[in-house]
């Protein structure tokens, strides 16, 4: 399903954009509050540096953004159209759904910002 060189596996696996073989984070796992935004400074397979320029991942929070109101509008709509809850109820649903998301949201944005600019490259590693 997600095969090596796509964006799409980039994106949801968070590994490198260059060369799609390892993971940027220090500790793979999203619900690892404390290591959350934790990066590697570079891949160690094909030596590409994740922070592409200083201050670099401040653009993820435009991206970050798009990404919390389309889970915020998906959640009222599930909550208020499909449950039928009341407008309180509702918008209880996007909080809770926004903080339990938040991690995933954050890698997840970052991941999706990298990848607009790099692209894969089947030779990055390869001596």
């Amino acid at each position: 399903m997600l095969k090596k060189g796509s964006k799409l596996n980039s994106i949801l696996t968070g590994s490198c954009p260059k060369c799609q073989s390892e993971s940027m984070y220090e500790d793979t796992n999203p619900l690892n509050l404390a290591k959350v935004l934790k990066m590697n400074d570079h891949c160690s397979h094909c030596g590409f540096k994740y922070l592409i320029e200083p201050s670099f991942f401040y653009g993820a929070m435009y991206v970050s953004y798009a990404l919390n109101v389309a889970v915020g509008v998906a959640a009222f709509i599930v909550s208020f159209v499909f449950f039928g809850s009341t407008i309180e109820q509702s918008f209880l649903a996007i909080i809770i759904t926004l903080v339990v998301l938040f991690p995933f949201v954050l890698r997840l944005s970052r991941n999706l910002y990298i990848n607009m600019f790099v692209s894969y490259d089947p030779k990055a590693g390869k001596h």
